[in-house]
């Protein structure tokens, strides 16, 4: 099992940078590949970001590209989603998910991760 716990999510102005946070316990970290999620409102849950156990290769939606960048420090079990330029449309409840077979690599469905964090809330208005 892992357990995943998000932080530092939060209101900002457009424009803002924020740092989300996840630690995770219970397994072997530096085996995982990580994911960030987020869900809207009515909305479903689209993926945003994606690493794998190595950190050497990632992955952003298109939608975040050049804003979001994803990193994870294996010694300290987090990995970690730090936002810029905050928009509006980044409003969501963030998610971090981990998936247990390394060897997949990252993946877009939220379908193929195996534990998921509880999340934190990111509110973007002016």
């Amino acid at each position: 099992q892992v357990q995943l716990v998000e932080s530092g999510g939060g209101l900002g102005l457009p424009g803002d940078s924020l740092r989300l946070s996840c630690a995770a316990s219970g397994r072997t970290f530096s085996g995982l590949t990580m994911g960030w999620f987020r869900q809207a409102p009515g909305k479903e849950r689209d993926f945003v970001a994606g690493i794998t156990w190595s950190g050497v290769t990632t992955y952003s939606a298109d939608s975040v590209k050049g804003r979001f960048t994803i990193s994870r420090d294996n010694a300290k079990n987090m990995v970690y989603l730090q936002v810029n330029r905050l928009k509006p449309e980044d409003t969501a409840v963030y998610y971090c998910a981990a998936k247990r077979n390394p060897l997949v690599g990252v993946t877009i469905a939220p379908g193929d991760y195996d534990y998921w964090g509880q999340g934190t809330q990111v509110t973007v208005s002016s």
